[in-house]
């Protein structure tokens, strides 16, 4: 792996912002246990001119869920959380209530790896109303979670069959880490993770020293940007830390040095190691999901990646723990920025580590004679509040031939998900492995694998970005 120079990464970042503006950017290359490079761009403030700098503080939003693993693990580290224990054990506040009382128990493994048979949205008619269904404007008090939950958290499914990615899952986690611990999740946090990693701005709530650095978000319409108006999150240990890029770069750096940066440790290396392996894999031909974080491979490359989305503002970081290097980037403005920015970033990565980019290959041949067990209806099978993934998937996805090729295609009111995309062939040893052109989405090129039952009858698909299956609506008899 060769190290680039700084020439060449404000080349790409300046090549990043061509592509994608943003009112206030900012991105950073960690290496080596430090920021090796930064580069701040725009404003964190329009009317007042503040520009983006290393200490200028964003939201980092889903981010947290990550820092709330990490209490989680230092605990099961103690020996006072056994991830393969109910997680009513722990709960006090509130408890899980199954969706059949013949299902297994949710554990805690399960909400670490978003499939606990929480739904992804609890009331569903304040999330019509309100972003996300989960905030109250500033100043007003947040509810407790017995209270927005009235004592019960109903599932929707039996835990550990199917994927679900929700806030709710690591404000159950947070709710945990306090009812064990004995303290409210911010002060674990703080004094647990932010303190000992020197990450000193770092917030779960707004603080003053948070308020005087903080961004303005934005959104950008016709008219231009305009500042959104901020909330506080119900789902605080899900989705609420504030932080800086200088603070988000020694997180980073104890990614990427085994649980330790130069300031302190916080896990033991075998413990961050576990929290990287596949914890849950919708098909095994895919990374999957490890504990709190999403796997990705790159070329070959190992890359540890999560995501943060809140209104006006959107994070990623990732990092490539076996290369010893690693990529984040904050906007407070920019359109898309969910689906592009962590594109970007996996992007940036792979070239510094050298690793061969994804391409739709021509050297295997299609196999039409095996088309008809591949063809027909995948709808989702997640109840209606699970919002994010329709919005997506819509109904499902459905696989048909046309015009002498094979389409995947979305049943959603996207058109161009709905007009669908072909299917090439991606591995000469395994003809049910293919590949999507998803790049005019800056969703990439990921694979589509279809899975077999043990009759081998094809029986569900999974894409890469996606960490479920969807199942196959089999023909009557």
């Amino acid at each position: 792996m060769r190290t680039a120079s700084e020439s060449e990464l404000l080349t790409a970042t300046n090549q990043i912002l061509n592509r994608h503006p943003a009112v206030g950017f900012a991105l950073g290359v960690v290496q080596g246990g430090t920021l090796q490079f930064f580069h701040g761009h725009g404003s964190a403030n329009i009317e007042a001119g503040t520009p983006i700098t290393e200490d200028t503080i964003f939201r980092v939003a889903s981010i947290t869920k990550t820092f709330t693993a990490i209490a989680i693990m230092q605990l099961h580290e103690q020996g006072l959380v056994d991830l393969d224990a109910p997680a009513n054990h722990y709960l006090h506040a509130f408890h899980l209530v199954p969706a059949d009382p013949h299902f297994r128990a949710t554990t805690v493994r399960d909400l670490l790896t978003h499939t606990s048979g929480v739904p992804e949205q609890i009331h569903l008619p304040r999330s019509l109303a309100d972003p996300f269904g989960e905030s109250v404007p500033l100043g007003t008090r947040l509810p407790t979670l017995g209270e927005y939950y009235n004592g019960a958290l109903r599932l929707v499914c039996e835990p550990g069959t199917r994927f679900t990615y929700t806030d709710h899952n690591f404000t159950t986690l947070g709710q945990i880490v306090a009812d064990v611990s004995g303290q409210s999740i911010q002060d674990y946090l703080r004094e647990h993770i932010f303190q000992p990693l020197g990450m000193v701005v770092t917030d779960l709530v707004r603080s003053q020293h948070v308020q005087e650095r903080l961004a303005t978000g934005y959104a950008l319409g016709r008219g231009g940007p305009g500042a959104i108006t901020d909330r506080e999150w119900i789902t605080a240990a899900a989705a609420s830390t504030y932080s800086s890029p200088r603070d988000m770069a020694r997180y980073l750096a104890a990614l990427l040095g085994g649980g330790a940066n130069e300031h302190g440790r916080i896990l033991r290396p075998e413990t961050l190691a576990a929290m990287f392996e596949p914890q849950y894999r919708a098909d095994p031909r895919v990374p999957g999901m490890g504990l709190a974080y999403s796997r990705y491979n790159l070329g070959g490359h190992l890359a540890i990646e999560h995501e943060g989305i809140l209104p006006g503002f959107n994070s990623d970081i990732v990092v490539a723990p076996n290369d010893g290097i690693g990529v984040m980037a904050f906007t407070n403005g920019s359109r898309q920025a969910m689906l592009w920015l962590p594109a970007e970033t996996l992007k940036l990565l792979g070239q510094l580590i050298d690793a061969p980019e994804d391409v739709i290959r021509t050297d295997v041949p299609q196999r039409p004679d095996r088309w008809t067990d591949l063809c027909g209806r995948y709808p989702y099978p997640g109840p209606l509040t699970d919002l994010r993934t329709r919005s997506i998937v819509g109904a499902g996805i459905e696989v048909v031939v046309k015009h002498g090729r094979l389409i995947l295609r979305g049943r959603s009111p996207v058109p161009a998900f709905l007009r669908g995309f072909e299917l090439h062939p991606d591995d000469e040893n395994d003809p049910d492995v293919f590949r999507v052109d998803l790049t005019e989405f800056d969703l990439g090129i990921p694979q589509v694998v279809f899975t077999r039952d043990a009759t081998g009858r094809v029986s569900g698909v999974t894409v890469e970005v996606f960490p479920l299956v969807l199942p196959k609506r089999q023909a009557k008899k």
